[in-house]
């Protein structure tokens, strides 16, 4: 059967284990964090010494995992048997393909089977016959587009008793996308050292993960949509002088990024807000950049604007460039943009 992230864990943690799990997606964050709760709390200390396994898709047939499956606990009443990029296994073959079936239909009762299988689904003979057993349970780790984001934060935040601006979970989707790990993960930080009676706040974001809330790429943008050239000049004066910090090579995908949608909406027949935010998945908080770089650049400035990043992004490289430093080349993009 299918399930869904919240309603597993949920089971977990009333230690209602099924037989065997799939877990497998383009995003591999809950993924890691089940797998992860199975290996540490499916079996006491002792149980783990002598019961738990953990096998790799690229060192392990399915001949292996089986017979591992079919063992017995030597300690407890469970074993549990955790198969580690299961995408590096080779399921085309039906011999090995059938091998697992039948354990599927057939499942060891003492054993719990995990399975994670990354960035792909895993092939549809062994979903249909997962969906069909009622001894296994399925989920499907989908990528999150990058306006479900802030929500996603701030839903993460109050699962650990802490709370966060609006304006601070933006801040963190500009800087890490859709990495649902990497943006897990500087919460961690925060946690260590920010009190849960107080709002994470983007003052807390600058001190603690280095994100300025005055110089970074989300005002960069927003002073670029705006056509405010001193705040522009002043954050492209910043960036050049912290390279380390502010990549060229960030800050190009990311403006590119932002004018590409810039150019969607300008495409779309029907302009009224509720379609805008559905076709280019932007946030409520986000839109009004958008929507400022809308009335200030018409289509063709968009598109000249996106040839003109390609080509930064060429000389930034070095190709048909000896000299200029990538501190010269952001200025002289922002010149363009705004000339």
């Amino acid at each position: 059967m299918t399930a869904t992230y919240f309603q597993l864990v949920k089971d977990l943690q009333k230690r209602a284990f099924a037989n065997v799990y799939v877990f497998y997606g383009e995003e591999p964050f809950y993924i890691d964090e089940l797998s992860d709760y199975l290996t540490e709390h499916a079996l006491t200390e002792i149980e783990k010494e002598l019961s738990q396994y953990v096998l790799y898709g690229r060192d392990s047939s399915a001949a292996m995992l089986v017979n591992y499956c079919k063992q017995f606990p030597m300690v407890g009443e469970k074993q549990l048997v955790v198969l580690r990029e299961a995408q590096d296994m080779d399921l085309k073959k039906e011999e090995n393909m059938n091998l697992l079936l039948s354990y599927i239909n057939r499942p060891q009762q003492s054993t719990i089977l995990v399975i994670c299988h990354k960035y792909k689904a895993p092939p549809a003979k062994l979903l249909k016959v997962l969906a069909a057993s009622d001894k296994s349970v399925v989920l499907e780790s989908k990528r999150k587009y990058e306006n479900e984001m802030p929500a996603w934060i701030t839903d993460q935040v109050k699962s650990s008793g802490y709370s966060i601006s609006d304006k601070a979970a933006n801040m963190l989707v500009e800087f890490l996308g859709n990495n649902l790990e990497k943006i897990n993960n500087e919460l961690g930080k925060l946690y260590i050292n920010h009190p849960k009676d107080k709002t994470i706040t983007e003052e807390v974001i600058e001190k603690y993960i280095g994100i300025s809330k005055d110089y970074n790429i989300f005002e960069f943008q927003k002073a670029l949509a705006k056509k405010n050239v001193v705040k522009a000049n002043q954050i492209a004066h910043h960036f050049a002088l912290n390279p380390n910090e502010n990549s060229i090579f960030k800050t190009i995908p990311m403006l590119f990024s932002f004018f590409s949608k810039v150019l969607l909406i300008h495409s779309l027949p029907d302009k009224n807000e509720a379609n805008i935010l559905s076709k280019a998945k932007l946030t409520f908080f986000n839109k009004q950049d958008y929507l400022d770089a809308c009335r200030n650049y018409n289509a063709k400035r968009v598109q000249d604007i996106i040839g003109w990043l390609r080509e930064c992004n060429v000389r930034a490289l070095g190709i048909e460039n000896y000299s200029t430093d990538q501190g010269e080349l952001l200025r002289e993009l922002v010149f363009k943009i705004m000339h």
